[in-house]
């Protein structure tokens, strides 16, 4: 994986770019304080809490037609997103 660091305004969010097999993927890490809803992690399948940091992330190019990469962005458990390349989506 390569990493590129991005520029926030914002001490909550910190966003790069990854490459990874699958394709390049803008990631945003969410702090505690700025994560305010749950969201459904697609690498498990569980509830991520409000007030749990985690890692948003959609690819830079989106895969069809329709849109762009950001409409495709998706919350994970941050050990869910590490570890996504090891395992299939549930």
């Amino acid at each position: 994986m390569r990493c590129r660091r991005g520029v926030s305004d914002d001490d909550d969010v910190h966003e790069t770019v990854e490459s990874w097999p699958d394709g390049e993927w803008v990631v945003r890490h969410i702090t505690g304080s700025a994560s305010t809803k749950p969201y459904r992690c697609p690498g498990c399948d569980q509830m991520i809490p409000p007030a749990t940091p985690h890692v948003v992330a959609w690819p830079v190019e989106s895969p069809t037609f329709f849109g762009g990469g950001i409409d495709e962005r998706r919350h994970w458990h941050r050990g869910c997103w590490k570890a996504r390349g090891r395992r299939r989506p549930r």
